[in-house]
């Protein structure tokens, strides 16, 4: 299927590993310029050059925290400069920050906050005037079927996510007049570095693999969990000319995870 990405400018945050790597893969795969940001730049050099070899695509790595205005401006600008437009926005920044009300502080709840939701906040206002001035882009936000259902000890994603669902349909509807698509891709369990953080947090002396096969037995009806190419390919059709009718829209790639209606 051609997606017609060929010679879009697509940023990604969270770019250099697990799946902001995969999808920053995907877009170069189809002939998009990439820019891609961290805040470990030895490790984004390294995702960069990997990318490069694997698709003969340009590539962009800036260290940048997406918790800090300054960094976002900093790497919207240098995007704009090297490649001279931006048509797509995938908001992947994360953290793993398992967690109840009892363990939960503000200031942890507040940093889960910054990272996730502002970011998502932050970066959209930094490229809509390119892409508004353009006539139109996407902005893709990565979210988690937990933003919608209960999963105990994830409390801060439960809420987080759960506003950044809320938020990515507000802004759907704002942007629509200007032709920017707006759209949330809620993952379930995906196999990522946040994990290796969470079963350590959480695994009690389970092995790795027990315990990521007795979570998914718990919550997964596909009985596993999902690999980051199996989520790359959904962003990239939703960041294509073939979702411009798509806007506003919720999906789940989760193995069903998500068992609501």
């Amino acid at each position: 299927m051609e997606l017609g990405l060929k010679g879009k400018v697509a940023i990604v945050t969270g770019g250099s590993k697990g799946l902001g790597r995969a999808i920053a893969m995907e877009l170069a795969r189809e002939g998009a310029k990439v820019a891609i940001c961290s805040r470990g730049g030895r490790e984004l050099r390294e995702t960069a050059k990997e990318i490069q070899s694997r698709t003969a695509g340009e590539v962009l790595a800036v260290v940048a925290d997406v918790t800090i205005p300054e960094d976002i401006e900093g790497l919207v600008q240098r995007t704009v400069r090297k490649f001279k437009r931006i048509d797509i926005l995938v908001n992947n920044a994360g953290r793993a920050q398992p967690g109840n009300l009892e363990t939960l502080t503000d200031e942890l709840l507040k940093g889960d906050l910054d990272v996730k939701l502002f970011s998502m906040v932050r970066c959209s206002r930094a490229v809509v005037p390119y892409m508004r001035k353009q006539g139109g882009g996407r902005i893709i936000n990565i979210n988690a079927v937990i933003g919608r259902m209960a999963v105990p000890g994830f409390m801060a994603t439960i809420t987080n996510r759960g506003a950044s669902l809320a938020f990515t349909k507000a802004l759907s509807d704002e942007l629509a007049k200007d032709n920017i698509l707006v759209n949330s891709v809620n993952i379930g369990f995906v196999v990522t570095p946040q994990w290796e953080n969470i079963w350590k947090r959480l695994g009690a002396g389970l092995s790795r693999e027990d315990f990521f096969q007795r979570m998914a037995d718990a919550y997964v009806p596909l009985r596993r969990f999902g690999e980051p190419e199996e989520v790359s390919g959904i962003v990239a059709f939703l960041a294509s000319e073939r979702a411009s009718y798509i806007t506003g829209a919720s999906i789940d790639v989760a193995g069903g995870m998500g068992r609501y209606v």
